[in-house]
């Protein structure tokens, strides 16, 4: 059934951090705001999606609304796989990663959704998967920008929710020391969002090599530098990656040069 429509709209809601909101690309980050995706086809079948922005949501809004959604009014809501070689294969000439493809995700998204509700059937099994189970889950603080008391409170208050896996965005060892003694039963893990050049990494890895991280996620500067982040495989820390990583071939290159133990695509 062909696509008749493809409308975009932004929902912003505030949110609590747990201690002082922090800026996120230059801007003051108080709100959570969330792109969605509405896709609606000749028959009338209504699927929604999301796609991701953040600060940039603005800008993925308009090469959605601009340039994505013309290339797929009018195409087959069914060919998914066309429509994603078609669209990318479109705007590759304006980045592998970023709004236009932040853009087309919304929209494959929403043809899954349509696809589900055409065939009555949830989209887990439409891509083969297995019977859902129950999977635990982390919680992952935002930045406290070193502020210790803080790091140890809101890691005391996730605990106290239930949660046994803590995920810090800090950089220091410090913050790790006050959030597993504010917690000891939890397992902690650092996120420091690509920091560090790979001999500050390394240097940051052989201290925290005691401590028993779960995992330390994304420390090196640039994060395409795979082979800077399999530098620090040698301390014992297991190393994760993704979110900055753009498709099949990303993952690729990061397996293959030993860069991690943990794949992390957004998604």
């Amino acid at each position: 059934m062909l696509i008749t429509a493809v409308e975009s709209s932004v929902v912003s809601m505030p949110f609590t951090m747990g201690g002082p909101h922090s800026s996120f690309a230059g801007q003051r980050w108080d709100r959570m705001e969330i792109l969605l995706v509405r896709v609606e086809t000749a028959d009338g079948l209504v699927g929604w999606g999301e796609a991701f922005g953040h600060a940039a949501i603005a800008s993925t809004k308009a090469a959605l609304d601009t340039i994505v959604a013309p290339l797929v009014v009018g195409r087959d809501s069914a060919d998914i796989a066309g429509l994603t070689r078609r669209v990318l294969h479109a705007v590759h000439l304006l980045g592998r990663n970023g709004s236009f493809v932040y853009a087309f995700s919304g929209i494959e998204i929403a043809l899954w959704d349509i696809m589900g509700k055409r065939c009555g059937q949830p989209i887990w099994r439409l891509l083969g998967g297995a019977a859902p189970a129950s999977l635990p889950a982390y919680a992952s603080l935002l930045s406290y920008g070193g502020d210790l008391g803080l790091v140890a409170r809101n890691t005391a208050d996730a605990v106290a929710q239930g949660y046994r896996h803590i995920k810090l965005h800090e950089l220091t060892r410090d913050a790790v020391l006050a959030a597993q003694s504010a917690a000891p039963e939890a397992r902690i893990m650092l996120d420091v969002n690509c920091a560090w050049t790979p001999p500050i990494a390394r240097g940051m890895a052989e201290s925290l090599a005691g401590d028993g991280l779960l995992w330390l996620e994304e420390p090196v500067w640039p994060p395409e530098d795979a082979a800077g982040l399999a530098s620090l495989r040698r301390h014992g820390i297991p190393l994760s990656a993704g979110e900055n990583t753009a498709g099949l071939f990303g993952f690729k290159a990061l397996i293959e040069a030993g860069s991690i133990d943990i794949a992390q695509p957004s998604v």
